[in-house]
């Protein structure tokens, strides 16, 4: 397993960087999956746009040769500062982290000279450009943009409100862990809980979306292919480095229909694992993570990766075949928590009891998930909002 970058440079190239663990291969995958998800819906965007049925764009009114304001000076100094305060003292001596990079990054400690002078020269690049771009007279223009245009800022919504809701979803199903070491759950960069992301995600970009005049239902279905393929690359990284999303034990013999595949891909001991669980490795001298599972466990992140890569292939290669908007993403709704559902027979999870039944918090998420999806697709069906302009209304876009 890699927790971080440092252990794929040692182990693919045997060279010790380390800088690199500062680069931690689950925090990698999650933001791969946010760039692509991100990819794939301006994608989409363009595409209903093109087919007439999220209006005719924005106007955006700006200034060419318009100095740049205070607040933007504020900005790159305070930039500039945090970087030679914190980034710039590590990467000339990392043994400042003593091991641990998060812990430092969200310390006080730093170097102050080193984050004044990063900032005088951000400031005074700042000013170099600024004075090469400024006009006598400004002057003020129009531009006309369609919805895919705001993706980035789409994605910023998505990336933020989706691992503060993974990371509250985990601290709530995690009480008794948080309350041993409240900072340590919330500045840890394991402990995210794919629903709260999920979730508290959708809602950020949703009401974005609204505020750019993205109509709901079309946004919707231009995220459920993104967001199934952005879960199958994000549990690339639960794989790699170990984060404690596996399985339960298993110590059944290999299937013989599975004879010419690698052992682990049917029981797997996930050596090195970022959390550090298990026994120590023999011959491992490394004091944060030189663990490995006994007895070895279904590698369920590399199965979901799998599952959840076949249905993002499902949902985009069906996406221009429905008539009416929502349908998509009910399909993806009912998908996702079937695939959930159906991997949680077999993964570790913190188990509920509620009336006497014993459930995971994703059982109960996923279930009314496919509830949720059938009554979109009923809802779309009954709403008939349809997924492109008739030609004939002589509303289409060319």
């Amino acid at each position: 397993m890699y927790p971080n970058f440092y252990f794929i440079f040692k182990d693919w190239f045997g060279l010790e960087i380390p800088f690199l663990q500062i680069i931690n291969s689950f925090g990698f995958f999650v933001a791969v999956s946010f760039v692509l998800a991100g990819l794939f819906m301006q994608l989409e965007l363009k595409r209903k746009y093109k087919d007439g049925v999220l209006g005719n764009g924005t106007l955006l009114h700006y200034w060419e040769g318009k100095p740049l304001t205070t607040s933007d000076y504020v900005t790159a100094g305070i930039t500039g500062f945090i970087l030679g305060f914190k980034i710039v003292p590590l990467l000339l001596d990392f043994s400042i982290a003593n091991g641990n990079p998060q812990t430092y990054l969200l310390s006080a400690q730093g170097n102050f000279l080193l984050g004044l002078l990063v900032a005088a020269l951000m400031l005074g690049y700042n000013y170099y450009t600024d004075k090469k771009q400024r006009l006598p007279e400004p002057v003020q223009k129009t531009r006309h943009v369609d919805p895919s245009y705001f993706m980035g800022e789409l994605t910023l919504a998505a990336f933020v409100g989706g691992l503060l809701g993974a990371k509250l979803f985990h601290i709530l199903e995690n009480l008794d862990e948080f309350a041993q070491d409240p900072m340590g759950s919330i500045i840890s960069f394991s402990g995210l809980t794919f629903y709260g992301g999920l979730i508290v995600g959708g809602i950020s970009v949703i009401y974005y979306a609204r505020k750019r005049g993205i109509p709901f239902l079309h946004m919707l279905d231009v995220g459920g292919p993104a967001m199934m393929l952005a879960y199958g690359t994000g549990r690339i990284g639960c794989h790699v480095s170990g984060d404690g999303d596996w399985g339960i034990a298993n110590l059944e013999p290999k299937p013989e229909w599975m004879s010419f595949l690698p052992d682990w891909m049917w029981s797997y001991d996930y050596p090195n694992n970022v959390n550090s669980i298990g026994v120590p490795l023999p011959g491992c001298f490394d004091i944060q993570h030189c663990n490995h599972l006994v007895p070895s466990v279904f590698p369920t992140p590399f199965y979901e990766t799998l599952m959840a890569l076949a249905l993002f292939g499902i949902l985009w290669s069906i996406r221009k075949r429905l008539k009416y908007a929502g349908t998509l993403f009910g399909i993806y709704l009912v998908m996702n928590g079937f695939e959930r559902f159906m991997i949680e027979k077999i993964r570790v999870n913190t188990i509920m009891e509620f009336a006497g039944v014993h459930f995971t918090q994703a059982e109960l998420i996923s279930s009314i998930l496919m509830l949720l999806g059938v009554i979109l697709i009923v809802f779309s069906l009954r709403k008939k909002m349809p997924v492109k302009k008739l030609e004939a209304s002589g509303t289409g876009i060319d």
